[in-house]
Order: structure tokens, then C-alpha cells, then sequence
């Protein structure tokens, strides 16, 4: 498999190799704060894609909304316990994979990107433009800082106001429509990891 981006490997293996562990601790997060600021630019029973889906939590979240969600992640593990979850299929893409094409009124990346380097998130920021419709919705959500870093073996690409706007300036056809910084909703993070968080918007 071709793969563009740094550092994909190490990082899917993680997750196929922790994917009971993951799911165990993410799945039941109250993730409705943050669906709120997202949600409101979707209509209703728009299409969503969520990219990078992990546990499935926000795939039966939307779908339990009446929202059309395709669901999609590199690791094999993560794409069966979503697809087990939602009891619908997901798909095993990575990011330079993604196929799609003005099909999308929002996609929901929360916590993916952050596992793209900054060489190669310029041209994930492409696909993901080209794979929304017009108007359609971005949200984004990085762990809050500025470095680029391995931790426990995945790939992390830190983020901050100042490097984000950096790469939307690059990116013509997106407005920002809102960034945000929130605690980790994890308990026992809280107050120790912050996020930042965006809405942006395809207008071109």
C-alpha cells in the first residue's frame, strides 16, 4: 500500500494492537459539547463523514441523531468495533486513501489529524476540501501545544491558534468559523491535557 504520510505505520499499529483498551476508555465519553458547534452547520439528515472513527461512539452518535454517516479509519481493529458498535459497515482508509468527492455537508475529524506531520497535513487539509460539499463543515481537534512527537508509540502533531491559521491561509477554499480550547474529557486528564478545537468551513 502507498502510503504519503509519515509515521502512519507505527501509529495503526498502536491502535490495532490497543484497540479493546482504547475503545473501553473512549466509547463512553460525553463528546455532546463539543457536537453542538459542529452539528449546528449540518441539516438535517445531512451526510457526515467521520474520519478516523475509532471506537464508533460518534458514528452511533450522528446516526442516532438521523444524520447519514460513513465511518472510516486506518486501523483495521478500530473499523470492526465501529462497525460493531453501529452495526453498519466502516471502511479501512488512511488518509492519503480518501476517495471522495463534494459528497460530504460535514466531516468530523476529532482527534485524527493530530496523527498527520506537519509535511503532509497541507494535503490532507486538500483532500478533506475536496471531499466536502459546498458550504459543507469541517471540525478538527488537535492536542493543544506546538510539537511535533512520538508518545508510547503514535505520531503526534500538536497544534496551537497561531500554526492552524497558519495552514488555513494556505487554504483558500476553507474559513475559519471558530477555534476553541477545551480540558481533555477524560477525568483523570482534565486540567493536565488541553485541545484545540475548530470549525471551518468550505466556501469555495
Amino acid at each position: 500500500m502507498n502510503r504519503l504520510f509519515e509515521h502512519t505505520n507505527s501509529t495503526i499499529a498502536y491502535y490495532d494492537a490497543h484497540a479493546d483498551e482504547f475503545c473501553a476508555k473512549t466509547v463512553v465519553l460525553d463528546m455532546s459539547q463539543l457536537y453542538a458547534p459542529f452539528l449546528e452547520e449540518i441539516p438535517p439528515g445531512g451526510r457526515i463523514l467521520d474520519l478516523g472513527c475509532g471506537s464508533g461512539r460518534d458514528s452511533l452518535a450522528f446516526l442516532q441523531r438521523d444524520y447519514r454517516v460513513v465511518s472510516i479509519d486506518a486501523s483495521a481493529a478500530m473499523v470492526a468495533a465501529t462497525s460493531k458498535l453501529t452495526g453498519q459497515t466502516a471502511m479501512v482508509v488512511t488518509f492519503d486513501e480518501i476517495p471522495f468527492d463534494t459528497e460530504f455537508d460535514g466531516i468530523w475529524a476529532s482527534a485524527s489529524l493530530l496523527h498527520v506531520s506537519r509535511r503532509d497535513l497541507g494535503a490532507a487539509f486538500d483532500r478533506l476540501t475536496r471531499a466536502l460539499k459546498h458550504g459543507g463543515v469541517l471540525y478538527v481537534s488537535f492536542k493543544y501545544g506546538d510539537a511535533e512527537r512520538f508518545e508510547h508509540g503514535r505520531f503526534f502533531n500538536d497544534m496551537n491558534e497561531a500554526l492552524l491559521h497558519s495552514y488555513l491561509t494556505n487554504q483558500p477554499q476553507l474559513k475559519l468559523l471558530r477555534n476553541w480550547i477545551t480540558d481533555d474529557i477524560r477525568s483523570e486528564r482534565s486540567g493536565v491535557r488541553q485541545w484545540l478545537n475548530a470549525t471551518v468551513k468550505r466556501c469555495g
